[in-house]
């Protein structure tokens, strides 16, 4: 219980100590400090004495003569004198007065040693190639916080993934040596920052020794399940480290809570975080290691614990003599903290009533005034709190000032004041103007605390009020006086106007109030919410309530409000001023003038103006334009529709300034669109359709409300007229096309202002259909004939009916040994590909039209060749010994078949290869020739062809735009014929 000062004032009444400051529950003598203050401040009537313990024995700091003690305080200081080890212990303060004592917490002075590693050496770890291992740390005690780095004698990290990590406890652990792990220099440093001191472990060397290992599963732990104590409040880590080989990875799960909602893996997935702050942390973990040949699981059940906390904290009272007193003190805390009560610093004599957490002090007499405290432990901490028990009767004493005075206006409510102390409490009554009646209604009421409160003041309510405490040992009253006042009104309030810019404004603001206000009433003016100070501008100045504003400009603009106030009431009134004038608020460009700033002895090489606008980006500051760095102005192009801010900033060869203050908000008024959309896209995804895409509008782009697109297109192959369609998305599909044909294609932006500028017109196909072959190539020749290679040319299609792809170049060999014309002929085909997409199918298929031809006309040239006459004869001496054979043969009598001579010498004519067919084209150009060769290779497909333009050609052969080939199987050596091979109905080329 806290008497308070007011009553002291009234009467000479004694209190018990207080404490009112202490230190925290440690001080740490660190090196950095000159000296260390042990703090205990307290208050009371006596004024309070105080003596401390060490240790729990009596301790008098006064008595040393290094302790500098403070004058009317129990606060001593403790020099760094470098002799601190002497002064460190638990030290506990008293402060007492003849009423009683009151006891602070434990303070503890700690005075941290250097830690250090001890001296010693380590002859090197032989450790297997393949094998678990764990080089130790043991870091030495020191203050907390504590944090290990493994590094080299250099100073360099050991590098660390989720084969080599450094654990909870500080040891570097290995899942399996790999021969790179072996080096003389493991170093162990342990730092320790509330200190400054970073300490370091002798190095270690570690040798491994190579050996033929093979993969391993992850061991099965030594035990599967570990006990963990988390403290309430603290986060909750797990560790979880295995050996194997591969490397194992790690799983982290909550027992029938799969992970934890917030949680966060560390030390590469080796350690689970649970946040403090996290309901229902304790449970059953599982950890599981797992590796391509086996895994295990590791158990954790964490029991979280908690410091003793108080439930119910014992209250300071004050309570009348022969009255029951009831003293709380519930605690928390796991394990049970141990609760212990003590009066004035000494433990509770058996005289006194607990009832297991509460104290009973029975019929209580001015002897049972004491201090009482309850101190709670457990292993995590210990917490004492105290409370002034004070029994004694005293009359009332009244703490509002005698004489207030009160104001308020009708309708409104008014609160009076009666703060009154005594024991046993006080009844509190109201009356008015010494009416022996007390104040009693629905519009009255008497709080706990003797205020009185009366709601919806009326006229007749102006008088004075008494108010009057009484209990046992007496009564006191204090008067106070309400007047009603007349509400203030605005009778004439400011109007909306519309003013010319350059001229004088005048708003009106004519108040009426309460006359005795006359010395407090203040008329305030405000513009858009902030307040505007007429003694600090030439702009503004106020005359009998009317505010003028002088050469009105465009900044002006806005909201106008009037405040009129007195001490306990107030009224608002507003009005709109609108300028008009040359330059309209709604505008379609601006331009920008700005005063360069200090350039810092660095030149200014350009201005950056960014704007914000409050539509669709608010708030967003956006590049607009760049302007050189002797420029201090810009015209500024704006879109349609959108309230713009602008500021401007300037770069320098250092960087970029801070921006200038940004300018007042410009309202473009809508506009029609003034560009049109672009990257259009025709594409056919389906026969007999065409899809025609385009990128929108931005929103700031679309210049006022209703955006939409018109879609125009017509043929172009032929006369035909545009076709329109209106849209809001930007996509449109055309239906029932022709196969493959061009169009015309335009998009044309529109809102409610009106259309887009022209477009511009784009050409597109139509999709492309999978049911129609290409039509036969015009020309097919051949361009020349080397002795190893031959050239050929001929031109695309009429009708590719899609999107040329690339021709196929076959042929075939064929020996004609009665012709010598066709004897080495080479049978060619081309075919020219078209691209189809299929979309049931969802693949690319392909249709193929073939034309052929053969050399067997190419003959030009030939017979004047060494090589072909050679031959000539060779065929001729071989005929004649075949003749000469048959007449051998006939003269004996032999006999064969017909079949067998049509079969032994194939008619040329029979099949179909004759200068009259060549190049003509051929429904089926699978069909291979009689007496032919179906290929090169007898293990080729008929329809494959047995050679590829690549493998005869040279490396930069390429085809035409039009799809033609125009390079050869071979490079030219040397020029020899040229023949041209027409078909039948041959188209010039």
């Amino acid at each position: 219980m806290d008497i308070p000062l007011e009553v002291l004032t009234h009467a000479n009444i004694e209190q018990l100590p207080t404490i009112t400051a202490q230190s925290p529950g440690a001080v740490i003598a660190l090196p950095s400090e000159e000296s260390f203050a042990v703090m205990c401040e307290a208050k009371g009537n006596p004024e309070p004495e105080f003596r401390w313990t060490k240790n729990g024995q009596e301790f008098d700091p006064s008595l040393d003569p290094l302790l500098r003690k403070e004058e009317n305080s129990g606060t001593f200081v403790i020099p760094n004198n470098g002799n601190l080890t002497e002064y460190q212990g638990t030290y506990r303060c008293f402060a007492f007065n003849k009423l009683g004592t009151a006891v602070s917490q434990e303070i503890g002075f700690m005075v941290p040693k250097i830690p250090k590693f001890p001296k010693e050496g380590f002859d090197p770890f032989e450790v297997e190639e393949g094998q678990p291992f764990i080089l130790k740390c043991d870091p030495p005690k020191g203050i907390p916080p504590l944090q290990i780095y493994w590094m080299t004698m250099y100073l360099q990290h050991i590098e660390q993934d989720d084969r080599v990590s450094m654990g909870l406890n500080g040891d570097l652990y290995f899942s399996h040596v790999e021969e790179k792990d072996s080096r003389r220099d493991y170093c162990c440093f342990a730092a320790f920052p509330k200190i400054r001191t970073i300490v370091q472990k002798s190095a270690m060397s570690v040798v491994v020794t190579t050996s033929t290992y093979g993969l391993d599963p992850p061991p099965a732990p030594a035990q599967i399940t570990s006990q963990a104590v988390l403290v309430k409040g603290e986060d909750l880590r797990l560790e979880c480290i295995a050996e194997g080989i591969p490397t194992p990875k790690v799983e982290w799960e909550k027992m029938g809570h799969g992970r934890p909602e917030k949680f966060r893996l560390e030390n590469h997935g080796k350690v689970l975080v649970v946040p403090g702050d996290e309901q229902d942390v304790g449970g059953k973990y599982l950890c599981k290691a797992k590796n391509p040949l086996g895994e295990v699981v590791h158990y954790f059940t964490v029991t979280v614990e908690e410091p003793p906390e108080f439930l119910v904290e014992p209250q300071s009272q004050l309570s009348m003599i022969g009255a029951d007193v009831v003293i709380k003190c519930s605690v928390s805390g796991s394990p049970q903290p141990i609760t212990t009560w003590s009066v004035n610093g000494v433990p509770l004599q058996a005289n006194r009533k607990i009832f297991d957490d509460t104290i009973i002090i029975q019929n209580g007499q001015p002897s049972d005034s004491a201090v009482y405290q309850c101190e709670a432990s457990n292993k995590h901490g210990k917490i004492l709190t105290n409370a002034n028990i004070m029994i004694m009767n005293l009359y009332p004493i009244i703490l509002t000032s005698d004489g207030q005075e009160y104001s308020a206006v009708e309708d409104q409510g008014v609160m009076m004041h009666c703060k009154v102390f005594s024991s046993p409490p006080s009844t509190i009554f109201w009356s008015k103007d010494d009416s022996s009646e007390l104040v009693t209604g629905p519009r009255f009421t008497v709080h706990d605390n003797g205020s009185l409160e009366i709601h919806t003041i009326e006229k007749g309510d102006t008088g004075q009020y008494t108010c009057l405490a009484k209990n046992l040992e007496g009564t006191s009253a204090v008067d106070a006086m309400l007047y009603v006042k007349d509400p203030t009104k605005i009778v004439a309030p400011p109007q909306d106007q519309s003013i010319l810019i350059g001229t004088d404004a005048q708003l009106s603001c004519l108040v009426e109030f309460d006359e005795s206000f006359r010395g407090d009433f203040e008329l305030l003016w405000q513009k858009d919410d902030e307040e505007i100070s007429p003694n600090n501008t030439d702009r503004y100045f106020l005359e009998e309530g009317v505010l003028h504003i002088v050469n009105v400009s465009h900044r002006d603009q806005g909201e106008y409000r009037c405040v009129a106030r007195t001490p306990v009431d107030s009224d608002v009134a507003s009005a709109r001023l609108i300028v008009l004038g040359d330059v309209p608020l709604f505008v379609q460009s601006v331009k920008l003038r700005w005063i360069p700033g200090e350039d810092h002895n660095s030149s200014i090489t350009e201005f950056v103006i960014e704007f914000e606008e409050n539509k669709w980006q608010p708030g967003s500051w956006r590049d607009l334009q760049r302007v050189p760095g002797n420029h201090n102005s810009a015209v500024l192009d704006l879109h349609g529709h959108v309230g713009y801010r602008f500021r401007v900033y300037a770069v320098n060869a250092v960087g970029a300034g801070p921006p200038s203050k940004p300018t007042e908000r410009y309202l473009t008024p809508p506009a029609a669109p003034d560009k049109n959309p672009e990257n259009i896209k025709i594409e056919g995804h389906l026969p007999h359709e065409m899809d025609i895409n385009w990128e929108p509008l931005s929103p700031i782009e679309h210049n006022g409300p209703g955006l939409e697109y018109k879609v125009s297109y017509r043929r172009q192959d032929v006369e035909d007229e545009w076709k329109e369609h209106t849209v809001k998305r930007h996509s449109f599909v055309v239906r029932n096309t022709p196969t493959f044909v061009p169009y015309e294609i335009k998009i044309q932006a529109k809102n409610h202002q009106g259309w887009g500028p022209e477009p511009k017109m784009v050409t597109g196909y139509s999709g492309e259909d999978c049911e129609f072959f290409v039509s036969k190539i015009p020309v097919f020749r051949v361009a020349d004939v080397q002795k190893r290679s031959i050239s050929l040319a001929w031109t695309p299609p009429l009708e590719p009916n899609g999107i040329l792809t690339g021709y196929l170049l076959e042929y075939q060999l064929s020996m004609y040994p009665y012709s010598v014309r066709a004897a080495f002929g080479r049978l060619y085909r081309c075919k020219h590909l078209i691209r189809c997409r299929d979309e049931k199918a969802k693949a690319s298929q392909s249709h193929r039209a073939s034309l052929s031809t053969g050399l067997a006309s190419v003959h030009t040239g030939i017979s004047s060749q060494g090589w072909f006459i050679g031959l000539m004869s060779a065929i001729a001496l071989l005929t004649l010994v075949v003749l000469i054979a048959c007449f051998v043969n006939r003269n004996k009598g032999g006999k064969y078949s017909v079949k067998e001579k049509e079969d032994l010498h194939p008619d040329v004519e029979s099949q179909g290869i004759n200068d009259d067919t060549f190049c003509e084209y051929s429904d089926n150009d699978e069909k291979p020739l009689k007496g032919s060769q179906h290929s090169l290779s007898g293990g080729l497909k008929a329809e494959d062809s047995g050679d590829s333009l690549v493998d005869y050609g040279d490396d930069d052969a390429q085809f035409n735009e039009d799809g033609s080939f125009i390079g050869e199987y071979a490079a030219k050596k040397e020029k020899r014929a040229s023949a041209e091979i027409k078909a039948t109905a041959q188209t010039p080329a």
